[in-house]
């Protein structure tokens, strides 16, 4: 029996009320739960990846799970956030730029999300005024309290229907007591007094501080933070500690005891070395548990798809450290100071080492630094070599003298997005003799622009919006580097975020010379994936994509995988013959050597 709501009262703003709580055809109250995620202290404390490691312990018990993540910014999307600001854009299969938690979900849940899992300030409030000009809110004034709430209230029931979820994972960034997400969480206040006992579950995650200067845990940071959480309306029913070390009992019961949360429901998150360690962790602690309890779920969890779903995991996790041999990978961007602008690509490397059994280990480069003179000292001992996708003039020269020194010298290389342009620009020069050849991003008026804009592109004006988006199929040369790679196929599809293009112009005279575009678009004249022949080098490949954005744990993506497996050959390990990351057996992790992984 389903708990009793109130949302049968609640109804759209008329002159008789003044409730407003928009339904989406077809929604039922009650069929869906929803746990609500928060953060306090500080942001950055790891709700995406705590959401989803919770979400993804009840997707193994054969539930249906969908998450959304609630950010404050008035942009309308990430795509004109800075890395450096921001971590990495994330695109998503349909052409939304979000933030980088929805690939954490992706890969923890082993799905494609859609723009129905992201919302900004900026898309809620552009909503709210589309309507009040086409007057759908009968002559009222428009304000935060029912008209945005109603918003956001309406985007999470809206999910809930298309996805026919049992539970909705709700992650509000930034932390409780910021001005901008205080509307999100008036939202869920509202909607958890109107779905009813037993529809909500809220998740406080906190930070203990351990001052050296002490040599302790201190809880009250997290205490006054939580009594904002309460003065907001919400008592949570689980709160999780984030620390460097595990947080001791005598601070957990002084948070529970300020909170009121049993002390079984006040659990350690502390740091470990993949977060893919995570949803044990949860399920060892009991939260999983808790979370059915509270939400009433008990009938519909299914234990034998649990034991299955586990046991495939936990071979994964059981073989976490059984690296045999270790290849050292190199990053040359011009964000290396901040990791998480790279986040994927960390973790398809990951997952690739992990596949061969390899140890990964990452040295970051800063393209700025690098030039035709330092080249071969700063690359010194890399097995491998990856350039990835950026936008802007600095640092393209290193990149440049990079490419060169790799392709000369026979060093795995995988160039992503404006890798793939840097590597046609290398390639113009030193071999075919286009001394001038460039992008019209580096120089606009240059003689030779062997990458330009699309000329649908060029009609477009402003940086939001305007790049080519999401998901699009490439056709592949049967017999090449990329075909084998995913197992002889004939079509991909991958994922883009681009302006420029290899001119078509230049193609011919490119590939007269031994450039070989082996991946194209089916509908349009533009070259998608290049590479080197085998006979000229042992691992030469780069796409206009960003195959990163689709790799899993349990699916490594096959360009990352040949990049590591030429690594190993490289220093006479054989790793096996190329093969689709699909035929691959289960895919273990590897202790992948940058930072330990906060949880």
């Amino acid at each position: 029996m389903r708990p009793e709501n109130n949302l049968a009262r609640l109804g759209h703003l008329s002159e008789d009320t003044e409730f407003f709580t928009p339904l989406p055809a077809g929604y039922e109250p009650g069929k869906t739960k929803y746990v609500i995620v928060v953060g306090t202290v500080m942001s950055g404390l790891g709700k995406g990846i705590f959401s989803s490691s919770l979400a993804k312990i009840l997707q193994d018990k054969g539930l249906t799970v969908a998450p959304i993540k609630l950010e404050g910014y008035l942009n309308r999307d990430s795509g004109t956030l800075n890395p450096f600001r921001h971590g990495e854009v994330f695109v998503l299969d349909d052409g939304m730029e979000c933030d980088m938690d929805l690939g954490t979900y992706e890969r923890m849940l082993n799905k494609d999300l859609s723009r129905l899992n992201f919302a900004t300030s900026g898309q809620i409030l552009s909503s709210v005024l589309e309507k009040e000009r086409e007057g759908r809110y009968l002559g009222r004034d428009v304000q935060m309290i029912p008209h945005v709430t109603g918003e956001v209230k309406l985007r999470l029931r809206e999910l809930a229907t298309a996805a026919e979820a049992d539970v909705v994972f709700v992650e509000i960034g930034g932390t409780v007591g910021d001005v901008e997400n205080a509307y999100f969480i008036e939202a869920v206040r509202e909607m958890a007094f109107e779905e009813g006992p037993a529809n909500f579950c809220f998740v406080a995650l906190t930070y203990v501080v351990a001052p050296t200067a002490l040599g302790e845990q201190k809880s009250k940071p997290a205490q006054l933070n939580l009594k904002l959480l309460n003065a907001a309306g919400i008592h949570p029913d689980i709160i999780a500690c984030r620390a460097s070390a595990p947080v001791g009992k005598k601070v957990r019961e002084k948070i529970a005891l300020f909170a009121n949360v049993p002390m079984e429901r006040v659990f350690s998150m502390h740091d470990c070395d993949s977060v893919y360690i995570i949803p044990e962790m949860l399920r060892g602690a009991g939260i999983d548990a808790a979370v059915i309890e509270l939400l009433d779920l008990a009938e519909k969890a299914d234990p034998a798809a649990e034991e299955t779903a586990r046991a495939t995991w936990n071979a994964y996790i059981t073989r976490y450290r059984g690296a045999q041999h270790t290849v050292n990978i190199g990053i040359i961007g011009k964000y290396t100071t901040v990791r998480d602008s790279y986040a994927s690509i960390i973790h398809a490397l990951e997952h690739a080492g992990a596949q061969l059994g390899a140890n990964v280990h990452l040295e970051w480069v800063d393209s700025s630094d690098l030039n035709d003179d330092n080249v071969a000292e700063k690359l010194r001992g890399l097995h491998g070599v990856i350039v990835p996708g950026g936008f802007g003039v600095r640092g393209v020269d290193g990149k440049i003298a990079c490419v060169r020194y790799v392709r000369e010298n026979r060093i795995p290389y995988l160039g992503l997005c404006y890798g793939m342009q840097i590597a046609v620009i290398e390639f113009a020069r030193h071999v075919c003799g286009m001394t001038a050849a460039s992008s019209t991003e580096i120089e606009p008026d240059s003689p030779q622009p062997v990458i330009d804009l699309l000329p649908e592109q060029k009609k477009i004006e402003g940086l939001g919006g305007n790049m080519r988006l999401g998901g699009y199929d490439v056709v592949l040369t049967p017999g090449s580097l990329i075909s084998e790679l995913n197992g002889g196929a004939e079509r991909i599809r991958l994922r883009f975020r681009h302006r420029y293009e290899v001119d078509p112009q230049y193609v011919s005279a490119l590939q007269q010379r031994g450039l070989v575009f082996s991946g194209r678009s089916p509908d349009h004249p533009i070259m998608q994936v290049l590479e080197l022949p085998r006979a000229q080098h042992p691992f030469f490949l780069a796409t206009q994509a960003h195959p990163e954005l689709t790799t899993r744990p349990l699916r490594p993506q096959p360009m990352f995988v040949g990049l590591v497996r030429a690594a190993l050959r490289g220093i006479g390990i054989d790793a096996g013959a190329t093969t689709s990351a699909e035929t691959l057996p289960t895919a273990r992790p590897n202790s992948i050597t940058t930072a330990s992984a906060p949880a």
